[in-house]
C-alpha cells in the first residue's frame, strides 16, 4: 500500500480530497488529456495524449492512439489540459488563523501549541493542493512546525504539497521577524534565529541546518511584519556572506528577505540563491542577478491579499495606501527584471486565509509583461531549478514525479484557465478531484 493509502477514504472525503484509486493493484496507469503541456512553452504541447505512470513516477507521454498494456488503469480527463504540478517557492504554511470573532491573524501566531498548529494548518495544505500547487518552499515557521508538517506529509500521515522548509528566519535582535520561538511560552532569550555579528549568524544558520532545514532564510531588511512596509537594511554584507557560506558548504541554499534595494544589493553580492520581495532594485543589481542566476521572488500578490482582507487585519486606510504604493513599486521592479532577463519564480507569500489563492501571483507576472508561457515557467521549471530538483518536479517528463494537474482550458491561450483547476495528482496519487474524469480498466 502506498503511503497516502494509509489515510482512510472517509478522512480524505471529509477534507474534500479524492481517495486513492487502484493504481497500486494495476500494472500501470494512463491519464488522458485533450492536450498536455509537458513543459511550459507552445512547442511543448502534445495534443490528445496519455501520460503513462508507474508508481509515483512518469514513464512517458505518448499519443492517445498508442495501445495500452492489459490491466492498465485509465483516467480520462478530456477535454481538460494537463500540466505539471505547480511550485510555490514562498509560503508560510503553518500560519493559521481560525477566524474566530474578535481575533486578528497576526495575534494568532504562537497562540496554540506546535502540535495544535500543525493539525489546524492541514487546511492550508489542502487549499494549496486545490490551487494546483504540489510543491512549496516554506520560508518561516514557529517552533519547528514546518519540519513536523514536512515529515507528516512525507510519511503519508497528512495530505499536502511536497515541502522544502527553512525553519525560522535569521534576524537581528531588534527586528524579531524570525518567528522561530514563542516568547510567551519559551522566554525572550530562547530564539534560535536571533543573531548579531558574523559568529552568531554562522551559529544560527548551522543550528537551523542541524535541525533539518532544507534552506537557510535570512531577514536582511525590515518590512513584512504586521503594519510594516519599511525597508531598512539589518544584516551587513559580511553577515549575509557568512550565512551564505554556511548554507553552501552544507550543500544547501539561502533565501534572503529584502524589502529594499540596499539589502538586496548586498545579498546578491554575497551570492545568495534567491531574493524575496525586493523593490526599487537598480539596473546594476538586476543585471548582476541575471549574470549570477539569482532568482527574484517578487511576491506582488501578498500585498493585494492584505488590502482585500484589510478588515480581518484591522488595517486603516493610511496603511492600505502604503500597501498599494508598495505594489506599484514592486511591479515597476518586476517589469525591469523581466526586461533584463532575471530568473523569476512564483512565490505567493501565502499566510492565514491566503492559501488557495497561490497562483494569483502569476496574474501580476502577465500584467508586467511576461507571456503566459513565461509566467507558467516561473511556477514550474524555474521553481524546480531553484529547489535543485529540475529532473523531479516542474515538468511532465520520464523519471519525474507524477505531479499533474488538469485545468479547464488552455492557459497558453486563456491564462485564466490556470485558476480553473479540476484535478490534481501528486506522486501518482489523486489528491484533488472535482468530478472531472471517467475511470476504467483497460
Amino acid at each position: 500500500m502506498s503511503a497516502i493509502g494509509r489515510i482512510s477514504a472517509a478522512t480524505l472525503c471529509a477534507l474534500g480530497l479524492a481517495a486513492p484509486g487502484a493504481a497500486d493493484a494495476a500494472d500501470s496507469l494512463a491519464v488522458r488529456f485533450a492536450a498536455v503541456l509537458t513543459e511550459t512553452s507552445p512547442t511543448a504541447v502534445v495534443k490528445d495524449a496519455f501520460v503513462l505512470i508507474d508508481g509515483d513516477r512518469i514513464r512517458a507521454v505518448v499519443p492517445a492512439t498508442t495501445p495500452l498494456a492489459p490491466n492498465t488503469r485509465l483516467i480520462d480527463l478530456r477535454p481538460l489540459t494537463g500540466m505539471p504540478g505547480l511550485i510555490d517557492v514562498h509560503v508560510h504554511i503553518t500560519f493559521y488563523w481560525d477566524q474566530q470573532p474578535a481575533t486578528r491573524p497576526w495575534k494568532e501566531l504562537g497562540a496554540h501549541s506546535p502540535a495544535v498548529t500543525v493539525y489546524l494548518a492541514q487546511e492550508n495544505a489542502r487549499r494549496t493542493l486545490e490551487s494546483g500547487v504540489t510543491s512549496v518552499r516554506d520560508l518561516g515557521a514557529y517552533e519547528g512546525t514546518s519540519f513536523a508538517m514536512r515529515e507528516l506529509i512525507a510519511r503519508g500521515a497528512m495530505v499536502g504539497p511536497r515541502l522544502f522548509v527553512a525553519g525560522c528566519g535569521l534576524h537581528i535582535t531588534d527586528d524579531p521577524l524570525g518567528r522561530g520561538f514563542n516568547p510567551f511560552r519559551n522566554g525572550p532569550d530562547s530564539d534560535p534565529c536571533r543573531a548579531d555579528g558574523v559568529a552568531e549568524v554562522e551559529r544560527a544558520a548551522r543550528q537551523q541546518l542541524a535541525a533539518g532545514a532544507d534552506w537557510v532564510k535570512l531577514f536582511a531588511s525590515t518590512g513584512g511584519d504586521e503594519n510594516d512596509v519599511s525597508s531598512f537594511q539589518t544584516f551587513s554584507y559580511d553577515e549575509i556572506k557568512a550565512a551564505t557560506e554556511v548554507a553552501h558548504r552544507a550543500g544547501k541554499r539561502i533565501a534572503v528577505h529584502a524589502y529594499g534595494p540596499e539589502a538586496a544589493r548586498d545579498a546578491v553580492r554575497a551570492g545568495v540563491d534567491s531574493i524575496e520581495h525586493a523593490i526599487d532594485l537598480d539596473d546594476a543589481t538586476l543585471r548582476e542577478m541575471a549574470r549570477r542566476g539569482t532568482v527574484y521572488v517578487p511576491t506582488v500578490d501578498h500585498n493585494r491579499y492584505y488590502v482585500e482582507h484589510r478588515a480581518d487585519f484591522g488595517y486603516d486606510q493610511a496603511f492600505v495606501d502604503q500597501l498599494n504604493a508598495f505594489i506599484a513599486r514592486n511591479m515597476k521592479t518586476l517589469r525591469r527584471a523581466i526586461e533584463l532577463h532575471v530568473k523569476i519564480a512564483m512565490g505567493s507569500d501565502a499566510v492565514f486565509t491566503g492559501f488557495g489563492e497561490n497562483t494569483r501571483e502569476l496574474d501580476w507576472f502577465v500584467k508586467a509583461g511576461m507571456t503566459p508561457a513565461q509566467a507558467l515557467a516561473s511556477a514550474t521549471a524555474i521553481g524546480a531549478e531553484l529547489l535543485d530538483k529540475p529532473k523531479e518536479i516542474g515538468s511532465i517528463a520520464p523519471g519525474a514525479y507524477a505531479d499533474l494537474i488538469a485545468v479547464d482550458g488552455d492557459p497558453l491561450q486563456d491564462f485564466a484557465a490556470i485558476h480553473r483547476v479540476r484535478w490534481v495528482m501528486k506522486a501518482g496519487q489523486v489528491v484533488v478531484d472535482r468530478g472531472a474524469h471517467a475511470e476504467q480498466q483497460r
